[in-house]
């Protein structure tokens, strides 16, 4: 992530007024950083895994996966890869659509690693949800074809070969491995 900053520190609600960059930019601590660009690998993971996810968990009412949704919470607004909501937790507007703005941590946030991304500020931002009632974190790594996993008060876990990976209490029926994941970069 490169970081835009102004000379002066802007608050939350003066960030949220700024116009959306593209790549999203995200804001952490009184300062804006933006994303990079995703790349390929990047984007092939985030819209393939994110339309499983909604195929396995929308049928059942059971959660929904969004790509690139800025979730505003905490005094941080930021734009996780993939954000899944349980079900009963989407934010609806009066009249029982989807709302527009999310001012609420997700239930699992997933980031997929671009080789220009510092991996402690992704890392920072999986712990903050986490500390904001987040159950699952993934930190997606397509170079190495690992995962580290993350819950709520316990050591991170580094997923890698043929293992098995947690997912949302939800979707706990689905079983998903390491090579499932990485298998949507295969044409």
């Amino acid at each position: 992530m490169t970081s835009t900053q102004s000379k002066t520190k802007l608050s939350l609600a003066e960030f949220l007024q700024l116009p959306e960059t593209k790549p999203a930019s995200e804001y952490i601590n009184g300062k804006i950083h933006q994303k990079p660009m995703p790349k390929g690998k990047h984007s092939r993971l985030q819209t393939r895994f994110s339309a499983e996810i909604n195929h396995i968990a929308e049928p059942k009412r059971l959660a929904l996966a969004f790509t690139e949704l800025r979730c505003t919470f905490g005094e941080r607004s930021i734009v996780p890869d993939i954000v899944v909501f349980n079900w009963a937790r989407i934010p609806l507007d009066e009249n029982g659509e989807i709302e527009n703005t999310f001012d609420i941590a997700p239930d699992w946030t997933i980031e997929i690693l671009s080789p220009e991304q510092s991996p402690t500020r992704v890392i920072n931002n999986i712990l903050f949800c986490l500390d904001h009632g987040t159950e699952l974190g993934w930190l997606i790594d397509p170079k190495e074809k690992m995962i580290i996993t993350f819950k709520p008060s316990q050591q991170p876990k580094m997923k890698e070969g043929q293992d098995q990976l947690p997912v949302l209490s939800s979707l706990s029926d689905w079983q998903l491995s390491i090579p499932d994941v990485f298998a949507y970069l295969t044409l």
